[in-house]
Parts: structure tokens; sequence; C-alpha cells
């Protein structure tokens, strides 16, 4: 098999036209020719942090869209799954990816679960953690999310470490904020990567202490246009990444999307291309072609180099996409899972009271996973506090889904629905149910009916119900990703019409529950003041 275009070399800088020769899954030969022709030959893009899990897709389906936006590789980190269903749920990713030609590297989750103030599912131990490290297809320890722990070199934090030192494997950091000797003290202990910083001077500084900064832009956070600028002073210290990328987006774009913005922005070409493409398989040890002899014939064409319309993804010299179009097939999948948990009643919702309270309120931010923290005076009303809609102070709760437990709840703004519930079982990092509404009804409505499917995503308003079931962990679909997409943009457009102006609601919902990210988070246990690392009281 021969491909011919003109060919984007960016380890030596230069693109020429030429032939690639393809035989037995590599690359056999390149040979340079002098007509250049109307295409372009590149590596494929590489996303060198994601949560497979989060595009609600298992790992098949997931990789049938994205090899269509020229995605060939992931670094996946599967502790969403692990948090479920622990070492059985990496496994199940590993096997599901197996089934279809795209080059997905797992890593070891380091954080099972990432605090020991939510209820989870399963708990990867030390032991556990050993087995996974030994498995030459797990790749790396996946992000440190337990940074004070790494810090204050908490004794079984650091026991993983070295674990992972010992097999030789990259670490992989969450850090988001950390400056200073805090930072340092977490460097020095081996974390390599950070894909959680928010911040120009923040980013500049950790990778002047020796880290790659992973630049983000998923659906909840984006961080591209604050840190895009970076790659033109220290591009080989620069990686793109999703982390958290839900269907509908997916299908509009992947890692392409990057590349197309930071070189339309003036960043120059090959410099973009180390970030998509080369430097995670660098720093990672992935077994994914550059476009050299011998190498494993990975590679895209695109139809120009800014465009980068996206005309063929080739893995191992296979055809996998073609002009928008998959030609991975669709594989079933099996259904795993963890649910306890039963029906509710509107009963167990209510927060009782008679007199005015100061009270401790999350406070939601667009386009970041990070929230603020206010306090503010409620009043109750008929003898319970309720939302108030005239002030976006929302009620929010959190219900264990390992076990029939009372919800936790609290109250949080900037979610803006006027009326009615949206609740997910994907709910960062444990994944019980997370619901955020206006009324005790709709809230217990949506909740229910995430249970009854055990695992979804549901909004409810009045005799409106709409709920999208996800039946493998409570966090993936088993369904064909494109339908999936249209049914989350369905349901992504009904939490929009009563009420909330969130770019994207669901995701910004599920990380309001993740104990681990600043400030201020409920967890299935209570309201949590990540700062201190606490539970606080609701009324102030």
């Amino acid at each position: 098999m021969r491909v011919s275009g003109n060919i984007v070399d960016i380890l030596n800088n230069e693109v020429y036209p030429g032939t690639i020769e393809i035989k037995d899954r590599a690359i056999k030969g390149i040979f340079r020719e002098s007509s250049r022709y109307n295409t372009y030959i590149l590596p494929g893009f590489i996303d060198a942090h994601c949560h497979i899990e989060s595009s609600m897709l298992c790992p098949s389906e997931f990789a049938r869209i994205a090899t269509v936006h020229g995605t060939i590789a992931t670094v996946s980190d599967p502790h969403e799954i692990a948090n479920v269903l622990g070492i059985d749920g990496v496994y199940f990713m590993i096997d599901n990816g197996r089934q279809v030609p795209f080059k997905f590297h797992f890593g070891a989750p380091s954080c099972v679960p990432a605090t020991d103030f939510e209820t989870t599912g399963a708990k990867i131990d030390i032991s556990a953690l050993e087995t996974l490290l030994k498995n030459p297809e797990i790749k790396y320890l996946s992000e440190m999310m337990n940074f004070p722990g790494v810090i204050n070199h908490d004794p079984q934090v650091m026991d993983k470490i070295t674990l992972a030192k010992r097999f030789k494997k990259p670490i992989d950091g969450h850090a988001p904020g950390l400056r200073g000797d805090a930072l340092k003290r977490y460097i020095e202990a081996g974390i390599t990567t950070d894909h959680e910083t928010f911040g120009y001077d923040e980013a500049e500084e950790k990778i002047n202490l020796g880290m790659k900064v992973i630049i983000r832009e998923g659906s909840a956070a984006k961080n591209f246009d604050t840190l895009s600028t970076l790659i033109s002073k220290y591009p080989h210290n620069c990686m793109f990444c999703s982390d958290d990328k839900h269907p509908d987006d997916l299908v509009e774009g992947h890692i392409n999307s990057l590349v197309k913005r930071a070189v339309l922005s003036g960043i120059d070409l090959m410099k973009v291309l180390w970030c998509a493409c080369v430097n995670p398989v660098f720093h990672y040890g992935l077994e994914v072609g550059l476009l050299r002899d011998s190498d494993p014939a990975d590679f895209i064409e695109v139809d120009s180099l800014q465009d980068f319309n996206i005309l063929r993804t080739y893995i191992n010299g296979r055809v996998v996409a073609e002009e928008g179009s998959p030609l991975i097939e669709h594989i079933p999948a099996r259904h795993i899972n963890r649910f306890g948990t039963q029906i509710k009643s509107p009963l167990d919702f209510i927060l009782y009271g008679n007199q005015d309270k100061k009270t401790n309120i999350i406070e939601a931010i667009d386009g970041q996973i990070i929230t603020g923290w206010s306090k503010t005076t409620l009043r109750p009303t008929d003898g319970c506090f309720k939302a108030d809609r005239e002030r976006d102070i929302l009620k929010i709760a959190v219900i264990n889904r390992y076990s029939n437990e009372r919800p936790a709840m609290a109250f949080i703004k900037n979610f803006g629905l006027k009326k009615g519930a949206i609740a997910s079982s994907i709910a960062h990092d444990s994944h019980n149910i997370v619901v955020v509404g206006t009324d005790d009804e709709d809230i217990c409505s949506a909740v229910n009916l995430i249970i009854e499917k055990k695992g979804g995503l549901a909004v409810a308003v009045g005799n409106i119900q709409m709920v999208m079931p996800l039946p493998v962990a409570g966090l993936m679909s088993d369904g064909d990703g494109y339908e999936v997409a249209r049914t989350y943009k369905n349901l992504d457009r009904l939490a929009k019409q009563i009420g909330t102006s969130l770019n994207s609601p669901f995701m910004t919902l599920s990380f309001m529950s993740l104990p681990v990210i600043p400030r201020l988070k409920i967890t299935d246990r209570g309201l949590f003041d990540v700062d201190r690392f606490r539970f606080i009281d609701l009324f102030a």
C-alpha cells in the first residue's frame, strides 16, 4: 500500500512531497518526490489526558468518533469507572478498547477513592495498583489528585509513587493553582505533568520546575485561550488534552480543533504539532508512529495546514475514518454496574428550619470546575428552606448510589434554573447521583429517573421528564455514539429551556461533588471545604 502527499516531518521541521510505503502495519519506506500535492500527510493527533467515560461512550465507540477528527491515540485515565467497579472496571476499558483499531493507553488510577470524604463503589489499594502497573498495557500512574498527601509525604501516597518509579512509569499530576514551595515539593516527588493549570504564570512556573503542562479544552473546563501562548516559548513542554468531553462536543471536534485554533492565532505550525502529535509519544513512551521508517503506519491526511479538514485517518496502515465518516464498526458493550440505592420520596429532600440562617453557598463558574463560595441569609418558608429562584439560589443534593442513605443537601448559585431539576449519575469522582433543582418534587423525579435506569442523565419539570440511560457502570451508554450525542443534545437543550445559561450544565453539575477541586463542594456526606480539606456545616 502506498500513500502520497506533502509529508509534514515534524521531527526534522520540514514539509516535502513524497510517498509512504506501508507493509505489515508499518512504514517500510518514505520516498521524496519533486512535484507537490494538494493534500498533506502528518502524524495523527493524541489526546494527552482524557477520561473516556466522560464522553458517555465505551472506548470502542469513542474511537469511532475520535478517528473522524484525526485522533489516533489517547492517554486515558480510567479512574471514573475504577471508582465504581475497581480493577474490574479498568480491565473492562482495556478489553473493550482492544476490539477496535485505535491506540488507547490506559493508566493505573492513583486515587480510588480520590478522598475518604465520599462514598465510592470500590477501592484500588497498593496491591491492586501493583497488579495494574505490572501490566505492560498500563503506561503510567494516573493523575495524583491527592496533592496535599504528596506535599506532606503521606506514607500511602508515597508508596504509590515509589511503586510507579519501580516500574519506570511516568506519574501524572493534578495540582490546580499550586505554586511556590508546595509546588516544588510536589514535582520533586516525581510528578511529571499537570492538566489542571488555569493561569499563565502558574503554568510557566510549573514548566520551569520541570513539569509538562497539558493544555485542556473540555466541555466544562476551558484553558486554551489562557495557556496556548505557552506553545511558542515552550513547544517541547506542552501537550493538548480534552480531559472531559461530552458526546455532542466530541462529534463537533477533538484535538484537531485546538491545532487549527493555535495555528490560526499565529503560533508556529511545527511547534503546535509537537504538542499535538510528538510530545505525548516521547513523554509516555507510546507505541504510536511519527512518520519514520519502521514506525507503525499511524498518520492522517488533511486538506491544508490551515483548515486541517481530515480526509483520512490511518492506524497501523488501516484506513479507520474517511471524509467525516468512521470506518470502525459499532461494537456492542456488555453491561457492568454497581447500583444499590432505592427510589426516593420528595420528603427525603426537605430541609427543615424556622429561623433565618446565614448559609454557605456553592457558586458554580461557567467554563471552570473550580467553584466560588459565598454566604447568604436564607429565610425559611412553611418551616423549611427552599430554593430562592429570584436570587438564583437553588438546592443541590448528592445521593449515595451504592447504598440507601439520606441525601446530602446544600445550596448553589449560577445554575440559573427557573423551574425543574437536572440530575446525573456522572458525579466526579465517586459517581453518586448529583441533582440541582428549584423544588423538591422535580428534584426527586429527576433522581428517580436515574435510579430506575441504574444510571443516566435526567431532566424533570412537572410532567415533562427525559432521561438518557447509562447502563455501563452508570457512566456510559452501550449505543451508537452519534445517537448518544443527539440524545444528549436534546437533554442539554431542555435544561437550557428551563433557564440555565451554563454552556455545559451537565458537565458543570458533574464536578460539584469533586472534593479535590477548590473551593466549596458537596459529597454524599455533606458540604466540603476543599481549601481546608474538611466538612463544614451548611449553615455558617
